[in-house]
């Protein structure tokens, strides 16, 4: 994760990004077998397997000083420049985090080199992003600078030899504070709080997110929101392009 944008918005971050047991064992499934564990851009220790031997890698002071007691231990550093030798880990694992690195190319070829057999990844495809209806109507601004920042699915098959992609479903009652995490529950994104815990909110003119934010407030109250999307809060899970990524090495 970006140091300095985290340990400016990290404060509560390991209450508002509580990981989601569904989207949990989807990661827990493709890390079978590992006994050893990378977890790389690991923030407050969502996703950890807790059941092997795992050690974790961040760069934010803030975020590594919210993980619980019994978590793994926390490695101040890098993505892109891993202190560890070639193959010392059985996977490697990066969740929702790639977007973040200052080299994404580089600290994937870090995750390559440091597992002994695989590298799981969850991410987005930011080609889906403008599909979710919070972007698309109310925070466009986001796309084109995520563009840039988040790796396309042909980036990370040039440099990992991917052997299966993932939808990761978003559930309705998804419980990790992610962008689209409350796709059905509009409500939510109306909370400042909230938004703390999503780096794309920081990275907008504030001006200009209270004054989207209004707008969705106002179409809530009258109620146009639920006339274009009302159907939304009756639907289970939702495919809004957040994928896990199976890797061999």
């Amino acid at each position: 994760m970006s140091e300095a944008l985290y340990d400016t918005i990290g404060k509560g971050y390991a209450e508002l990004r509580r990981p989601d047991p569904r989207i949990n064992a989807q990661i827990l499934r493709a890390l079978t077998g590992a006994d050893s564990v990378l977890n790389v851009g690991a923030g407050t220790g969502s996703y950890e397997p807790r059941d092997r031997r795992v050690v974790a890698v961040e760069r934010s002071i803030e975020m590594i000083g919210q993980r619980a007691a019994d978590l793994a231990p926390a490695v101040q550093g890098d993505a892109t420049s891993l202190p560890f030798a070639d193959g010392s880990f059985d996977a490697a694992l990066a969740v929702l985090t790639i977007h973040h690195w200052p080299d994404p190319r580089a600290g994937l070829l870090e995750l390559k080199r440091v597992a002994r057999s695989r590298v799981v990844i969850l991410t987005h495809f930011i080609n889906s992003l403008d599909e979710f209806w919070l972007v698309r109507d109310y925070i466009p601004e986001t796309i084109p600078s995520d563009l840039v920042r988040f790796a396309t699915e042909e980036e990370i098959r040039e440099l990992l030899d991917v052997i299966e992609i993932q939808a990761v479903a978003v559930p309705n009652d998804c419980t990790d504070g992610f962008l689209a995490c409350y796709w059905a529950r509009p409500e939510f994104y109306l909370d400042e709080r909230v938004r703390s815990g999503m780096s794309i909110f920081p990275r907008l003119d504030q001006s200009l997110v209270q004054e989207r934010m209004g707008r969705l407030a106002e179409d809530l109250e009258s109620g146009a929101w639920d006339e274009r999307y009302g159907n939304l809060r009756t639907m289970p899970e939702i495919d809004l392009g957040y994928r896990l990524v199976i890797a061999v090495t």
